[in-house]
C-alpha cells in the first residue's frame, strides 16, 4: 500500500521468475493498492526455447487478462461508493448491455455521464451497446437503431485513442448498420491501439459470426478466449462459435459452444437460440424444444425472422438455422 501511495498509482503489477533447466515459470498477480486484496493471479510455465517469442507471448496473455480484471474491480469499487461520489468514467462502469432491463438502468447513467462529459468517447460507445440490445430485444425500434448508429458515430469521432470505445463503436456500426467494412476498419483501429484487446476479438467475431464467416468467426473467437478466458463478455464469443460450427454442420460442436455460452451468462436470451438450434439439427427435439421455451421467457417478443432482420444475418445462415429454430417450435 505504501508504495502505491507513492507512486501515486490505484493497481500495482507484481511478479516472479524462477528458471529450472529449459523451462521458466512467472507469476503474476494484480494487487489493489488501497487495501493490498488480489484482484488477479496467473502462473505461466514455458519452454526457453525463444526468449523473445515468450516475451511476446507473456506479454500478451498479461494484457489481454489485466483489462477485464481491473474493470471488475472497478465495477466493484464503485457499487461500494455513494451515488453522488460518481464521476463521468465511474458511470460507465455499471453499464451491463445484455438484456433490456439492465441496459435501460445503465443509459440513465450514461446520460449523466455525457452531460458532464459531451466529449467522453467511452460513454457514447457504451450508450450505443445499450441501444443496440434494446433494438434487438424490445421489437426493432427504429429509433434505438439510429440512436446506437448516432452514438457510435460519436465515439469515432472522439475515442482515435480508445479501443474500448472503437470496439464497441465497430460493432454497433456492423451489427445495426450493417455496415461490415466500417465495422472492421474500426476493429483494426482498435486493435492497432491494443493488439492483446479480447474484447475487440470477442465482439468482431459476432459480426463475422452472423455475416456468415464461419471460420474466421471462430478463429476470432478463439483468439478472444485465450486472451482473456474469464471475461465478461466472453459468452459472446462462445455464441460466434456457436454460429460458425452450426453453419459449417458440426451440431455437436455448435451444442458445446452454445452450452458454454449458456454458462457464461446464462440470463441471455440468444445463448438459448444456439442451443436450441445444434438440438434441433442433432434430433434431439425435446431438449431443443426446452430450450426455444426458454427463449421465450427471456424475451417474450423473439421471433427468428426479427432477429436475422435485426443483425443483417447472412442469407445461407438464416435459412440453415430458420429450418432448426422452425423445428424447435420458435415462431417466425
Amino acid at each position: 500500500m505504501d508504495v502505491g501511495r507513492e507512486l501515486g498509482v490505484r493497481y500495482l503489477l507484481e511478479g516472479s521468475v524462477r528458471r529450472g533447466g529449459n523451462r521458466v515459470r512467472i507469476n503474476c498477480q494484480l494487487v489493489d493498492a488501497t487495501n493490498g486484496a488480489q484482484v488477479w493471479s496467473e502462473r505461466y510455465d514455458r519452454m526457453l526455447d525463444d526468449l523473445f517469442a515468450l516475451q511476446d507471448e507473456i506479454a500478451a496473455a498479461i494484457v489481454g487478462a489485466l483489462e477485464p480484471g481491473l474493470r471488475r474491480a472497478e465495477v466493484d469499487r464503485v457499487r461500494r461508493k455513494r451515488p453522488d461520489s460518481l464521476d463521468a468514467y465511474e458511470l460507465v462502469l455499471d453499464v451491463d448491455s445484455g438484456m433490456p432491463v439492465q441496459v435501460a438502468r445503465a443509459l440513465g447513467h450514461l446520460e449523466r455521464s455525457l452531460a458532464l462529459l459531451p466529449t467522453y468517447a467511452l460513454a457514447h460507445a457504451s450508450a450505443a451497446m445499450c441501444h443496440h440490445c434494446l433494438y434487438l430485444r424490445t421489437g426493432l425500434k427504429e429509433e434505438n437503431r439510429l440512436a446506437s448508429l448516432a452514438h457510435a458515430q460519436a465515439a469515432l469521432t472522439f475515442g482515435q485513442d480508445d479501443a474500448r470505445a472503437l470496439t464497441y463503436a465497430a460493432f454497433s456500426i456492423g451489427m445495426d448498420g450493417h455496415d461490415r467494412a466500417a465495422a472492421f476498419a474500426a476493429f483494426e483501429s482498435a486493435l492497432a491501439l491494443s493488439a492483446s484487446s479480447a474484447l475487440t476479438y470477442i465482439l468482431g467475431s459476432v459480426v463475422l459470426g452472423w455475416g456468415g464467416e464461419a471460420e474466421r468467426a471462430i478463429e476470432w473467437s478463439e483468439r478472444g478466449i485465450r486472451l482473456s478466458p474469464f471475461d465478461p463478455w466472453v459468452f459472446a464469443a462462445y455464441d460466434a462459435q456457436a454460429m460458425g460450427h452450426f453453419f459449417l454442420e458440426r451440431y455437436e460442436q455448435a451444442a458445446a459452444a452454445a452450452y458454454r455460452s449458456n454458462l457464461a451468462n446464462p440470463a441471455h436470451s440468444i445463448t438459448y437460440v444456439q442451443i436450441a438450434a445444434a438440438l434441433s439439427k442433432l434430433g434431439q427435439l425435446d431438449k431443443a424444444r426446452e430450450a426455444a421455451q426458454r427463449v421465450l421467457q427471456l424475451q417474450p417478443n423473439f421471433r427468428y425472422s426479427r432477429q436475422f432482420a435485426g443483425v443483417g444475418c447472412a442469407p445461407a445462415l438464416a435459412a440453415k438455422m430458420g429450418a432448426a429454430l422452425s423445428a424447435a417450435g420458435l415462431p417466425e
